[in-house]
């Protein structure tokens, strides 16, 4: 299937499912609202950023987990997102964060050992 873009207005939040299903709320709401009427799910704010003029134009898409407490607000568009996808993003998180750290410890070493010489 094709990708599927979704436009918003200011006067409705969009929620999309992973099964594909958009739903469209024309009133703000909590996320904990949400995450109740999907059991096993979390609610995701869909954030759209655009890379640097000189590069060509492309649109970066990222999402940003909302707590329970959080506000769905009108204008924006969310994502459901499964609690296995949380756990395999935290996983990756975290397996890049250590492959920095490695390679700023070997950079590290590296410093160290060409002037000790």
């Amino acid at each position: 299937m094709g990708n599927c873009q979704t436009s918003i207005d200011n006067a409705a939040l969009l929620i999309q499912h992973p099964n594909g299903k958009v739903e469209k709320l024309y009133s703000p709401v909590s996320a904990s609202q949400i995450m109740k009427m999907n059991p096993a799910h979390y609610v995701a704010l869909l954030l759209t950023t655009m890379s640097p003029p000189s590069n060509k134009t492309t649109r970066i898409m990222r999402i940003k987990l909302l707590k329970p407490t959080d506000t769905l607000v009108l204008g924006h568009i969310y994502r459901l997102v499964t609690a296995q996808e949380v756990m395999k993003g935290l996983c990756a998180n975290k397996y890049a964060k250590q492959k920095q750290l490695e390679y700023s410890a070997d950079k590290m070493t590296q410093i160290l050992h060409s002037k000790a010489g």
